[in-house]
């Protein structure tokens, strides 16, 4: 017994030390990265004008931030984003779910969904702002659009995926659909339901970049418009280092979402 705790308690270590050299390693590749890029522009290896640097990057946040929009911009693309989001993948499994019910209706839609995640979305963008107008309406529709039909799909098949026996078992003993899917279905493909959590992280923000790019007078699309417009390419460094960094966090609050609902189902079984 002793044996073992003291077993355990060296993989614990080994794990830990593990996962602080990963951090380490993160990080310095990280602060090399902007310490060459700063470097690399102030001796004229690259044109600061052109790719900026991070101090002229951080000049460009203080001004910002000293006119009193930074935060707004942030919150007003975060919302827009975490709405998409929530939309895309709610309404992404109910017709995923609504599809796997009805075989026929899937048969049947099967190929508009394929012809509707081929298609590239920023097509019909000005056929949705004459359709909702121009504002945040449109922009979360344009998420919708993006991110809702790779839902849809991914779900859906995941679904079909499941042990077939497995549903006749059910079937054979009485099981409803409603049973089979949440005794069976839900549960077998919750690593795929993560999955297409993860890929909506990354869609989402796609979607409400390219609709800010439109139709946007705030966010931080909006600001990397802007800048592209009066030449300040500091400030769209600038704005796409901050996308960059929201979008890491978003993800993992996914990634800590799927840990803790992977332990309470290894708890439940």
């Amino acid at each position: 017994m002793n044996n073992y705790s003291l077993e355990h308690q060296n993989y614990i270590k080994q794990v830990n030390r593990n996962k602080r050299k990963v951090i380490f390693t993160r990080m310095f590749i990280l602060v090399t990265l902007f310490v060459f890029w700063e470097v690399a522009g102030n001796i004229g290896l690259i044109d600061p004008f052109l790719t900026s640097t991070p101090s002229r990057m951080w000049k460009s946040l203080i001004k910002v931030y000293s006119e009193g929009t930074l935060f707004k911009h942030i919150l007003v693309t975060c919302g827009e984003t975490i709405l998409g989001f929530v939309l895309s993948t709610i309404l992404g499994t109910i017709i995923a779910i609504l599809l796997w019910w009805s075989k026929f209706a899937s048969e049947v839609l099967d190929p508009y969904l394929v012809v509707l995640n081929a298609l590239p979305k920023v097509a019909l963008a000005p056929i949705i702002i004459f359709w909702v107008g121009n504002g945040v309406k449109a922009i979360i529709l344009i998420t919708l659009l993006i991110s809702i039909v790779v839902t849809i799909i991914g779900i859906l098949n995941g679904f079909r995926e499941v042990d077939k026996d497995k549903i006749k078992l059910l079937e054979t003993f009485g099981a409803t659909k409603i049973q089979i899917l949440y005794h069976l279905i839900i549960p077998a493909t919750f690593p795929t339901i993560i999955s297409a959590l993860k890929i909506n992280v990354g869609l989402s923000w796609v979607g409400v970049i390219m609709g800010e790019f439109l139709v946007a007078k705030n966010g931080l699309g909006f600001l990397i418009i802007f800048g592209g417009q009066i030449s300040q390419l500091d400030m769209v460094m600038m704005s796409i280092i901050i996308l960059s960094l929201l979008a890491f966090l978003m993800y993992q609050v996914v990634a800590i979402l799927e840990k803790r609902l992977t332990q309470g189902n290894k708890n439940k079984n």
